[in-house]
């Protein structure tokens, strides 16, 4: 590779650029697999100092990217072939697509001559990915690349955060070229174009919210800067207002905060639901009106006035038309908000809700709760944890028992699939975050069901050392889905339970993993307690019953306020 003297231009192969110019944004840790069609970037990555994760599918690779992008709000890189490649990455993308996480994803793709002709490992990866990003490039010319790398990583972190995929055929990895300098970029705007707040827009919502008397935050995904959980905080306290959250919404404020009614939806806190149907004003920030948090989408809180905040204007009006739709970034939104509103009184207000904190305990704080149920381990493992610990989960039953019974605090990372609910997500990302933070824990909470998706990965997990607890939460089930046929198909059980049960424990040593068989709340005291003086991955295998059940849960296509809350008994759990 070859500089002149006023390093304005860089006369290498496209691959080199390419590593340069992660190199110059700061990309540390890359993850992927190579494969003969992006053998040249692997090339060039080995003269880099960046990190290579050697995963053993590129699944997993996209959500290693998750998992430092998550974890650091920068856009994070991955690495796939063509062909099967690229298809594997496919989920792991789309995952990040309606999670808005920034991920640039490069792929190989067969030479410019062989595209169109069904060659070995030939794919349309550029149609594939069209609808699962923010954006796509299948890069046709050399010239190409320099700006469209550069506007890649502008739209992944850009606006509303998202994927972009850029596709690169083999010869213009290898074909020499003279690059601009990545450093030519710097000066493009990083800006977000609604920065200017109309003054009209802050009255609006000032006048909304001075007529309401029960008005409610619903915070979203879309709340992540800490501005903005600042400023919530401030407008919480001036407009006496209390707070629900969407799944997504973990760790804008305490979980114990006294005005903090926990997670709305399906398999959200009762209490919650029910403090949203009381409410006359709902304030939606940065929240997209999925059906899991809304339920029933025409009797969800049908008599409230809708202020829905965002920074994508597509959202708005997309599933709950608005009374007061504002397409703002909540980051400059808020604060603003929060500065211009007047201190209010809502003594009845609130007292209504600690009314409604009192007729809906959290299950967990409930005395029928069995023993040795996930959200007893689920408390201890929370109560026990550094603050500043970091928590991924699978999907599935343990997803929701963790985001019912976690404490989770303002600054803590909660790392889980909302949008797409891919069983796999758990291990990938959690080694994702763990080395993007190697001062910080990493807890992965899972079931046998979704370590099974990508269980692999303990592989790399060894390698990396990196410093995840994995707690397996083993009902030898793919629990959601026997739940639902206990519930709602008669207790007709297909295709839900694995006859052959899978040795966790042996599995994990044979990647050369430590893994420990827990039986009792008193043996996972122990475990964690021996296990905080040290550092490393370790797997604990929780045996638990199938009869149990995320509870309380809104039927499908129900209304939030119409929540199963107990359909077994003690003596049912224990027979079943």
């Amino acid at each position: 590779m070859k500089t002149n003297k006023k390093q304005t231009k860089l006369l290498c192969t496209g691959a080199e650029y390419i590593i340069r110019f992660l190199e110059h944004k700061g990309i540390q840790t890359i993850a992927g697999i190579p494969g003969g069609a992006n053998l040249p970037l692997y090339d060039a990555l080995h003269r880099s100092n960046i990190r290579h994760i050697l995963v053993r599918h590129e699944q997993a690779a996209g959500f290693i990217a998750q998992g430092i992008a998550r974890t650091t709000g920068k856009t994070a890189v991955c690495f796939a072939t063509s062909g099967p490649g690229a298809t594997n990455l496919i989920t792991a993308i789309a995952d990040a697509h309606l999670d808005s996480i920034p991920v640039v994803a490069i792929t190989g793709q067969v030479a410019t001559h062989l595209i169109g002709t069904d060659a070995f490992q030939e794919i349309d990866t550029y149609g594939l990915s069209l609808p699962i990003t923010k954006h796509n490039y299948l890069i046709n010319h050399i010239d190409e690349l320099a700006d469209k790398l550069s506007n890649a990583f502008c739209i992944a972190g850009q606006g509303r955060p998202g994927p972009v995929w850029i596709d690169v055929p083999k010869n213009i990895f290898l074909e020499l070229h003279e690059f601009p300098h990545p450093s030519c970029f710097d000066t493009e705007s990083d800006s977000n174009p609604h920065t200017s707040i109309a003054p009209l827009d802050i009255e609006r919502l000032k006048r909304a919210l001075h007529s309401s008397k029960r008005p409610i935050i619903i915070a979203g995904g879309g709340v992540r800067h800490p501005e903005s959980k600042a400023a919530i905080l401030r407008l919480m306290h001036k407009q006496q207002i209390p707070l629900v959250h969407t799944l997504r919404g973990y760790g804008i404020i305490d979980s114990d905060h006294p005005e903090n009614l926990g997670m709305i939806g399906m398999h959200g806190h009762h209490r919650a639901n029910q403090a949203v149907e009381a409410a006359d004003l709902i304030l939606a920030l940065g929240i997209r009106f999925d059906d899991r948090a809304t339920g029933n989408i025409q009797r969800f809180a049908p008599h409230a006035t809708i202020v829905h905040i965002d920074q994508d204007a597509s959202e708005l009006n997309k599933r709950k038309p608005a009374h007061i739709p504002l397409n703002y970034d909540l980051k400059l939104f808020l604060p603003a908000m929060a500065s211009a509103s007047t201190q209010q009184n809502r003594t009845e207000w609130l007292q209504t809700i600690e009314q409604i904190k009192q007729a809906y305990p959290h299950l967990e704080e409930r005395s029928r709760l069995p023993m040795n149920h996930p959200l007893s381990y689920i408390k201890q493992i929370s109560d026990s944890s550094d603050s500043d610990c970091i928590v991924t989960t699978d999907v599935g039953q343990h997803q929701m028992w963790v985001a019912q019974a976690f404490g989770f605090h303002a600054h803590q990372h909660f790392l889980t699939s909302g949008g797409l609910g891919t069983m796999g997500f758990g291990l990938p990302t959690a080694i994702g975050a763990a080395l993007a933070n190697p001062d910080k824990t990493v807890y992965c909470f899972t079931g046998d069901g979704s370590l099974l998706m990508n269980i692999q990965e303990l592989g790399t997990l060894a390698e990396t050392d990196a410093n995840v607890i994995i707690f397996l939460f083993d009902n030898q089930t793919l629990g959601l889905v026997h739940q639902q046929q206990t519930l709602f198909y008669n207790a007709q059980y297909c295709a839900s339970t694995y006859s052959i049960q899978t040795d966790f424990v042996q599995i994990a040593h044979g990647f050369g993993l430590q893994a420990i068989q827990c039986l009792t709340q008193d043996e996972l005291s122990n475990i964690l307690s021996d296990w905080f003086k040290k550092k490393g991955p370790l797997l604990i295998h929780i045996p638990t019953n199938r009869a149990f059940q995320v509870l309380p849960m809104v039927s499908p296509g129900g209304s939030n306020t119409e929540m199963i809350v107990y359909p077994l008994t003690q003596n049912q759990y224990e027979n079943n």
